[in-house]
């Protein structure tokens, strides 16, 4: 049993083997397909649950997809054994962000008020729709589809786990 953090966030998950020397195909599902590049140490949660550490050797990006040569992994069987598993990073190893900007891992779970003090729902997802990323706000019984842009997003308050909109409640 390897030692790993406990802040651990989900970057995408080994999609294949590639070629015969160990490498791997990693559907990444951050906003930059290279983002792994960033991270001395990855962690691997593998489908029986338990959980590896592995250091990359080596990487490109064709078409969207990372290729990775992991140290240890040398042939195609130990790729293959890979597959499913899910790629983390450590989350205290995230890179600094200016003041306005936000890892979407963070905004998931906050809950979205109003100018009016209404309780819109919480954040379960944030979609990219090219223009401009999206809130998608849940509540029981509605769905608020947020631009996150300074029009509409007054304020991120992640101490208070809150985020303040000027959204009305039956947009």
């Amino acid at each position: 049993m390897h030692n790993h953090p406990n802040n651990l966030v989900e970057m995408g998950y080994i999609a294949n083997a590639f070629g015969i020397q160990g490498w791997v195909k990693i559907k990444v599902t951050t906003e930059f397909s290279d983002s792994l590049d960033e991270y001395s140490v990855i962690y691997l949660k593998m489908p029986n649950g338990s959980v590896v550490s592995k250091k990359i050797e080596t990487s490109f990006v064709r078409d969207d997809i990372y290729h990775a040569k992991f140290s240890g992994i040398n042939d195609r069987d130990s790729a293959f054994a890979l597959r499913g598993a899910v790629v983390a990073v450590d989350r205290a190893e995230f890179p600094n962000l200016d003041d306005d900007e936000y890892y979407w891992v963070d905004l998931l779970g906050l809950t979205v008020v109003n100018l009016d003090n209404d309780n819109l729902g919480t954040v379960t997802s944030l979609m990219e729709t090219g223009a401009n990323d999206v809130l998608v706000v849940k509540s029981d019984n509605k769905q608020h589809l947020i631009p996150f842009v300074a029009q509409y997003i007054i304020e991120v308050k992640q101490a208070e786990k809150q985020i303040i909109v000027d959204w009305g409640i039956d947009y």
